[in-house]
Formats: structure tokens, C-alpha cells, sequence
């Protein structure tokens, strides 16, 4: 067959000569001109042995090569990338050493009349649903025919099943959360997190544990839907956000080092990581030399910045108000005139997602759900905003009609999600699925044993705390409800029965008397600021509110006094008041970032401070 007219199907991928097009299951398949000349040449000669000075002489021609070797490497590298091939195991194109190369696939060719990809997609899909809502075709591309797919609601709990033990997976949604499909994509005893695709849609990066945030945890690739996941970092340090570089060839990843942060890159083929830039954080490309990240400026302030790799041009995009704001990414749209920011506040916890300019001096402002948001990303026309977020202690996929539409929820269910990557063509969605499972285990004379918890432990800013004598244990706990917040619990040791303190109470966090007598606690008021409770723990008495200004960390001190965390709007403070809310005073007169503890007899207190305001690192 000749180049030049007629089509071929091979696999699930098809050929058009005359336009120079490559469709996988109808689909066009995004392929650069020479690299498809070396394809077509191939594909002219099924089954044969190609040698490398033939495809010279019918790509090249008489045209003055150099770099012939390299240039056509990097063809054949991008021919598997396009057709998910890999070199080890190939499926399509096999590599013959000192000989060249051979199409090993079925190559049929295609009658005239037969419109492109028909035998392989059926139907079309109705353009005002496909304008206004994510299609399920995209599954059928991306997921290899033999894979099961599994129905929200029917397969409720094979997904529950998967998800305890951490699966990533790539939604399709459609009209009604009902209809929504999953493609499994990962199929390990632990968990995937943080996914990442690689610009041309072929390449998906993740980070191998139950934690996207800060984990050292390492770093994997796989091609996608079915390629063998490959693990790329031997890097224990602390690490999150996940980039490609625009060619598709490096992984940028941030590393926490301190007294700040810094961007590391790997090769998506394996080898060791370098350092890419010092004191930067969530990298991500606007174009092949502009990077978008986030640097500290002082103490933990990190904000976020525009430059080159050298930091030629740098310029300040975006910094939260408070000094102890962080924030972490910052996602550009398609047309790099915005972005959305995914930030920590003041208290150290995510918050409602920022849509900031790129260009001029607009203002910040909220965006997406009301909630801690922990992800985000664009449509690839900038027409759609999505969010990982948690709303009443569930986080779930949303997304928002940019740049004015109001939030809506896409996914349900005891399930949650963390993490999202957008698909290149808009209609499908990469995310990481599961639940959350917490135990707390005791270890003491007679060996450790697990005690039952009736609910999800929340450890991540109040850890659970042992009374004086070292009979009870006080915890918070969220129960196995949505839209429940923790409540204070406390369990008998030697018997493991427990009971809900303050039933229907929800805390932000608490600290126990020595005598074992009171609890004070924060809560998080409707609408406002947090507020801070006094109460016995036999609860013969109901508690007393001793603040309302946004207190957040309490402890009690050595001599009955409160300490607390408490912010003027740009900076936090330790102070201290008396039981009754009285007798306010700052402990210490500079700032801190966050209280970390107290001593045993509540006589020290450790916090971390800031770097002097103004300094750069």
C-alpha cells in the first residue's frame, strides 16, 4: 500500500495518508509532522524489517542531517508515546538492534466510503450536552477495551473495596452523578495520589502512597491507560507537587528543605533527580523558559512568583494577606491571563480556593466551594475551573463556570477524592478515590493492640492526649457521617469502652486540665471567627463561652491560665487570659506561626516564629 491516499487501521488506531491524521477509537491523536512521516513509512511496509538509512532517504531525502541519529530517536520515541507503545515490550513497533525497525501490529486497510473511526466509535454526541457537561465517550477512549467499568451506583461497593487500599482512577462525568463511570488506572496494595498528566496526554505521574501532601513517598509514571507504572525518585525527603515540563520529558516536584523549599526535576525515562530552582514551591510552566511557583519571603510566607529559571524577571504575582499564608500552587489557565491559587490561612488549614491576574493588579478573590480547597484545575478552553475540595468533612470533585458561575458538586458518596488532573480534550477527569480509615493502637507491657474507633481519628492539629494518670484516652473523632465535624471522645484503656464528651459538639481542637476536671476548646463559628469554650468534663454543667475573637489552640498553663493563638489579621500571637475571659495579655511581643505543644507541667510552651520580615531566601 502507498503513502499518500488510502487509510490503515492498526489496533485501536487508524491512518488517514491523504490528511496526514492519526484517530485512536475516532479520536485525532495529537502527532508532529515528522514523526508521523516515519509512522506512514512503517506502516507502508508492515511486518518488514525498516532499516534507519531507508527511513533517512523517505523522510529526509537529500536534505544535510547532522543530528540524523538523534533526530530520529526522538521520532520513534515520540511514535510509542502516541501510540502508548513501549520499547521493552512492544506492541507496535519493534526495535531490531544494528538493523533497524519492524511494525509488528495487524496493519488493514480501509474502503473509501467508511467514514473515519465509524467500525470503532458509534453514535455522536449532542453538541449542547457536550458543551455543558463532560462526556462519557471519553471513557470508552481512554480505557482499554477489556476493562471492566464500573457504575457509580451499582458499583458502590467495588469502589469502596478498591478504595480502601488507594486507587486512582479517571472519572467521565455526565448530566446526573448517577451516570458517572470510573476506569481504574492503578491497581497497588497502597495508595496513589497527587496525579499528573504529561502535556500530550499520555503520561500519567503520581506519587505511591495515601498522601499528596508533604510525603516521602516516590514519585511513579505510567503511559496511559495500560502501560506498566514505573517508579522514578529514591528521594526520602518530604515532597508534593507534581509538574511536567512542556515537552513532556521532566518532572518537576517540590521538596521540603529547610529553612524553605526547593524544585527538583527527573527524567520521565528514570535517573537521578537535580535541583531546578531553590526556594520555590509548586512549579509549574507558563512557556518553555517562564515558570509560575512560589517562594518564602519570610518566615513561612510563601506567595506567589513569576520567572525565569535563573530568576531573571521575577516579579510578585500574589501573597496572602497574613504572614503565616501559604500558598502551595498555583494552577494558570490555558490563556496564562489567570490562576487559581490553593492556599493555607492564617491557622495553617486549606482554604477556599483564590482566582488571581496574572497580568495587572487585580484582587484576589474567593472562588469555588465554600470549603478547604486542596486542588484545582482548567478546562483546556479556560471555560471550566475544577476543585478538590472538603465541604462538611467529605472532599469531593466540583467544578465552576469560569470566570462567574457558581459551584457545582460532581461526585458523592462515602468515597472521597484528592487531587485532579484535567484530560487534554476536557472530557475526563484524573483523579484519586478512596476512603479514610484511622485506628488508634496502644502499646504498652503486654504488646500493642488496636483500640476500636467508631469514626475517622482526627490527629492533625489536636494528636489524641493522655489524661494524668494514664487511664484515658481523650481524641477527636468525625463520625462515619457527612457533614459531621470532630467531636471530643475519650476511651477507657484497660477496657477500651469510649464515649463522646460533649455529644454533637464540633471542636477545631482541645486541651485537657492536669486534674482532668475541664476542657477547653475552639470552635469554628458560622460565618465568623472561632470561639473558645470552657466546659467540665462531666458535663454537669454547660460550657461557657471565654472568647469569640478567633482563638484558636488552647492550653491551659501552670497556673489555670489559658494560652491561645490569636490573630490581629496579619500576624498571630501567643497570649494568655484568665478562666473567666479576663486578663488578656500578649505572652511574648513578636509573632508566632503556630503553637506545637506544651510541657508536661505547662511551664514551656514550643511555637515557631518567623524569619525577620523582609527577608528574602
Amino acid at each position: 500500500m502507498g503513502a499518500g491516499s488510502g487509510r490503515v487501521r492498526f489496533g485501536d488506531y487508524e491512518l488517514d495518508f491523504a490528511s496526514a491524521k492519526l484517530f485512536r477509537e475516532g479520536w485525532p491523536v495529537k502527532i508532529q509532522p515528522q514523526p508521523l512521516r516515519v509512522l506512514s513509512v512503517l506502516l507502508e511496509r508492515p511486518g518488514e524489517i525498516v532499516s534507519r538509512e531507508q527511513l533517512r532517504t523517505h523522510v529526509w531525502g537529500d536534505a544535510t542531517f547532522v543530528e540524523f541519529d538523534q533526530g530520529l530517536n526522538y521520532c520513534i520515541r515520540q511514535i510509542r508515546l502516541a501510540l502508548r507503545d513501549g520499547a521493552s515490550q512492544p506492541g507496535y513497533i519493534e526495535t531490531l538492534p544494528k538493523q533497524g525497525y519492524r511494525f509488528i501490529e495487524k496493519v488493514t486497510a480501509i474502503p473509501d466510503d467508511a467514514a473515519p473511526g465509524e467500525a470503532i466509535v458509534a453514535g455522536q454526541v449532542d453538541a449542547a450536552a457536550n458543551e455543558n457537561q463532560l462526556d462519557e465517550r471519553a471513557v470508552a477512549s481512554a480505557g482499554a477495551p477489556t476493562q471492566k467499568r464500573l457504575n457509580w451506583r451499582a458499583g458502590l461497593g467495588v469502589c469502596a473495596i478498591l478504595a480502601l487500599i488507594g486507587v486512582a482512577v479517571w472519572p467521565s462525568f455526565r448530566v446526573r452523578p448517577a451516570l458517572i463511570r470510573y476506569t481504574q488506572l492503578t491497581d497497588f496494595t497502597d495508595s496513589a495520589t497527587a496525579p499528573a498528566l504529561s502535556p500530550d496526554g499520555r503520561i500519567l505521574a503520581f506519587i505511591r502512597g495515601d498522601s499528596s501532601f508533604l510525603t516521602a513517598d516516590q514519585v511513579y509514571v505510567k503511559a496511559l491507560p495500560n502501560g506498566e507504572a514505573r517508579c522514578l525518585t529514591n528521594d526520602g525527603r518530604p515532597k508534593y507537587g507534581l509538574a511536567f515540563s512542556p515537552d513532556g520529558f521532566q518532572i518537576a516536584y517540590t521538596v521540603l528543605q529547610p529553612p524553605s523549599f526547593s524544585t527538583y526535576s527527573v527524567s520521565v525515562l528514570g535517573g537521578d533527580s537535580s535541583l531546578l530552582l531553590k526556594n520555590a514551591a509548586g512549579l509549574t510552566w507558563l512557556d518553555q523558559n517562564q515558570l509560575l511557583f512560589s517562594e518564602i519571603r519570610s518566615g513561612v510566607h510563601l506567595g506567589v512568583v513569576t520567572g525565569t529559571v535563573t530568576r531573571e524577571n521575577l516579579r510578585d504575582v500574589y501573597f496572602p494577606p497574613h504572614q503565616r499564608g501559604m500558598a502551595h500552587y498555583a494552577y494558570a489557565s490555558p490563556d496564562r491571563k489567570s490562576a487559581l491559587v490553593v492556599e493555607m490561612n492564617g491557622q495553617g488549614e486549606w482554604d477556599t480556593c483564590k482566582l488571581i491576574a496574572l497580568e495587572g493588579q487585580a484582587q484576589a478573590r474567593a472562588t469555588g466551594p465554600e470549603g478547604a480547597c486542596t486542588s484545582a484545575g482548567w478546562s483546556p478552553d479556560g471555560s471550566w475551573m475544577y476543585f478538590t475540595a472538603s465541604v462538611d468533612g467529605q472532599s469531593h470533585l466540583w467544578r465552576q463556570r469560569f470566570p462567574g458561575g457558581q459551584p457545582e458538586q460532581i461526585t458523592f458518596g462515602p468515597t472521597e477524592e484528592e487531587g485532579i488532573a484535567v484530560e487534554r480534550d476536557g472530557r475526563s477527569l484524573i483523579t484519586s478515590m478512596g476512603v479514610h480509615q484511622s485506628a488508634i493502637w496502644i502499646h504498652d507491657s503486654n504488646g500493642q493492640r488496636s483500640l476500636s474507633s467508631e469514626g475517622e481519628i482526627v490527629a492533625d492539629i489536636s494528636p489524641p492526649s493522655f489524661s494524668a494518670d494514664g487511664e484515658t484516652l481523650y481524641y477527636l473523632l468525625r463520625r462515619q457521617t457527612a457533614g459531621s465535624g470532630p467531636e471530643l471522645w475519650r476511651m477507657t484503656v484497660d477496657t477500651g469502652r469510649s464515649e463522646a464528651v460533649f455529644p454533637g459538639i464540633s471542636m477545631l481542637d482541645y486541651d485537657v486540665s492536669a486534674d482532668g476536671r475541664e476542657v477547653v476548646y475552639s470552635t469554628a463559628a458560622p460565618g465568623g471567627k472561632s470561639q473558645l469554650w470552657l466546659a467540665s468534663t462531666d458535663g454537669n454543667a454547660p460550657a461557657e463561652r471565654i472568647g469569640g475573637s478567633g482563638e484558636t489552640t488552647p492550653h491551659f498553663g501552670a497556673r489555670g491560665q489559658i494560652l491561645f493563638r490569636l490573630t490581629d489579621g496579619k500576624a498571630n500571637y501567643l497570649e494568655q487570659m484568665n478562666p473567666d475571659g479576663s486578663g488578656r495579655s500578649k505572652i511574648v511581643p513578636y509573632p508566632i506561626i503556630e503553637v506545637q505543644g506544651i510541657s508536661p507541667r505547662r511551664r514551656w510552651v514550643t511555637a515557631i516564629v518567623p524569619y525577620p520580615e523582609g527577608k528574602r531566601l
